[in-house]
């Protein structure tokens, strides 16, 4: 299968709309615009797409973050999905090894991410550690 993965533009917004239904977020193509617009302009964000036969099928976004703790650069998955009708085919794969490869050239040396603990995660939570993530923390949210 041919998975060309690139950096993801503002005129990729609806295509990135559709895949954060994957997710269980809907949105709209306007909305999705108007983050993809402020997302895009900040240098410590990173948003690629996989495309299969010219379909956007895949989105993995980053954040170059720092630490408090120790010195270094880590780089935090804040959303990764692939079209669940394209699943299973080395598409999450690729989104993870252009990711790491960013994260890589830009000084990083953890990569890190959160996944819900709901159990249609699961598959989810299985691909992570066969990636070579390890569970370490507890997530908390609190909405202001």
């Amino acid at each position: 299968m041919s998975v060309e993965v690139r950096k993801a533009t503002v005129n990729d917004a609806a295509e990135c709309a559709e895949l954060m239904q994957h997710l269980g977020y809907p949105t709209t193509a306007q909305k999705m615009e108007t983050r993809l617009r402020e997302i895009t302009s900040h240098p410590d964000y990173h948003t690629l797409i996989a495309v299969h036969d010219g379909k956007t099928v895949g989105m993995i976004g980053l954040i170059k973050s720092f630490f408090y703790e120790r010195d270094g650069i880590y780089v935090r998955i804040v959303v990764n999905v692939v079209d669940n009708n394209y699943q299973n085919l080395g598409i999450g794969k690729s989104l993870m090894q252009a990711a790491e490869h960013w994260a890589k050239t830009i000084g990083a040396d953890v990569m890190a991410l959160n996944s819900g603990d709901r159990s249609e995660r699961s598959n989810a939570h299985m691909f992570y550690k066969k990636y070579g993530f390890a569970e370490k923390s507890v997530g908390f949210v609190k909405s202001l």
